[in-house]
Order: C-alpha cells, then sequence, then structure tokens
C-alpha cells in the first residue's frame, strides 16, 4: 500500500474489494431487515467501488450509490450508470426517494455524521427503513489505525477505543467511534423509530482464510456471543430505522 493509499484508507476507510463470507451475511441481514423494501428503489450511501450496489442489483433492486471519493465513484461507474459523486452531507436527490438505504461503516468517516443521519432520513420515503452499519465502540480493536507523533499506522490497535475519549480521538482523529448512546444522539428529534439495535462480530474470513476450520470456530463462538451480554464487544453496530 502506498503512503497515498494509506492516507486515503485513513481518511474515508477502506472499501470491500472481494465479496466473501463477511460481506455475504451482511447482504443477507439487509434483506432480511428490509422486506420487501429490496424492490424498491434503494441508495448505497458511501458506495466505494460499488461491490454491495453490484450485488443488490443482483437481488432485483434497483440501486443508486453514492461515492465522495472520485477515483472510487469512477470504479463503482464502470458497473453501474446510477453512480452519483457526492457527500452524504448534501445529497443531491428530492426528499422521500429511497425506500431502502445502505450506510455500511461509513457515518465514521464523513465531516458532521449527524447532517449525514438527517440527510438520509430527509430522502427516505415514509415507511422506508435505514440499515446502518457503523464501528462499535466497545470493540477490543480500533480497526482503522492510529496516528503516532504525526505519522500514521495501519492496521488493528488494540484497546484504542477504551482510552478516555480525548485521548482515543487524539490517536485516531480521521474516524469515530460509536456507543449505544452516541448512535442514539444522531437520531434524536428525528422522526424516525427503531427496528433494530443490535451488536455484531466480525466474519473473520483472514483468519479463516490461515486457519481454516480453527478459524471457523473461533467466528462460531464470536457470532454465538451477539445472543448474549457479551455482544457489546462486537465489531459493529447493525441499525435498522423506519421513518415515521
Amino acid at each position: 500500500m502506498t503512503e497515498r493509499d494509506m492516507q486515503k484508507a485513513a481518511l474515508r476507510g477502506e472499501p470491500s474489494y472481494v465479496w466473501r463470507a463477511g460481506q455475504q451475511r451482511r447482504l443477507d441481514m439487509i434483506a432480511q431487515s428490509a422486506g420487501k423494501r429490496i424492490h424498491g428503489l434503494v441508495l448505497e450511501n458511501g458506495c466505494g467501488v460499488g461491490m454491495y450496489v453490484e450485488k443488490l442489483t443482483s437481488l432485483g433492486c434497483r440501486v443508486i450509490g453514492l461515492e465522495y471519493d472520485f477515483e472510487r465513484a469512477v470504479e463503482a461507474g464502470i458497473n453501474s450508470s446510477r453512480i452519483i459523486n457526492a457527500a452524504g452531507e448534501f445529497i443531491p436527490l428530492p426528499s422521500s426517494t429511497f425506500e431502502l438505504i445502505l450506510s455500511h461503516e461509513v457515518i465514521e468517516h464523513v465531516q458532521d455524521d449527524r447532517a449525514a443521519i438527517c440527510e438520509m432520513v430527509r430522502v427516505l420515503k415514509p415507511g422506508g427503513r435505514i440499515t446502518l452499519f457503523c464501528p462499535n465502540r466497545g470493540y477490543p480493536y480500533e480497526t482503522h489505525g492510529i496516528f503516532w507523533n504525526g505519522k500514521y499506522y495501519f492496521g488493528n490497535k488494540l484497546f484504542v477505543n477504551y482510552l478516555p475519549r480525548a485521548l482515543r480521538n487524539k490517536l485516531a482523529p480521521h474516524v469515530r467511534v460509536y456507543s449505544t448512546s452516541d448512535l442514539q444522539n444522531l437520531f434524536d428529534g428525528l422522526n424516525v423509530k427503531f427496528i433494530e439495535r443490535a451488536v455484531i462480530f466480525g466474519a473473520y474470513d483472514n483468519i479463516i482464510a490461515r486457519f481454516g476450520a480453527l478459524g471457523k470456530f473461533l467466528r462460531a463462538i464470536l457470532q454465538f456471543l451477539e445472543a448474549t451480554p457479551l455482544k457489546g464487544l462486537g465489531l459493529s453496530h447493525f441499525w435498522v430505522v423506519e421513518k415515521l
């Protein structure tokens, strides 16, 4: 990874480039929570290079992808004619347009996460749903790397998110992390109801690729914890929010 690529990864995260079990599991969760809305007009808000756009389209969705990074928007546009290069805080589309919006590990990177949430609610039809994934502060690792003495260090960093907020944000000023109350505050005052508020673990595809059956056993144990109080240690929040 070049220095430029590392800086982009720090500021905007890394989109999905390879489709594996983890992405498929999340796609299944999206489809299940969407119900009949999956066949309506869908927005992926922060579509990266367009992998979820492609997979959602294969399910019969009419999908528009919105991506802030121009290079990634161009790449996503190779396989879709419905890619918009714009910021999630200023979606250039009319109100009450979409039946389903996917925000997949994106709001932690935007300049104004509250504005991004308000915009998603604005362009959602009444009865439409947002499916939202974002980092959980309870996860033991900060997955977006840290800055130390002005230099960026890519990769998982243990216990960073457990530090006091001010110190944690000095090490990771490029990305937010959310407690349940943090996420709740983003929706305060908006005309929505919560269909699901869960915390999930990852699929650990890299570990499985390296350790095989042992990695699959680890994944099974961790995903089992999603149904226990230890779910608070999970990787990501998964919220389903419906506009009233």
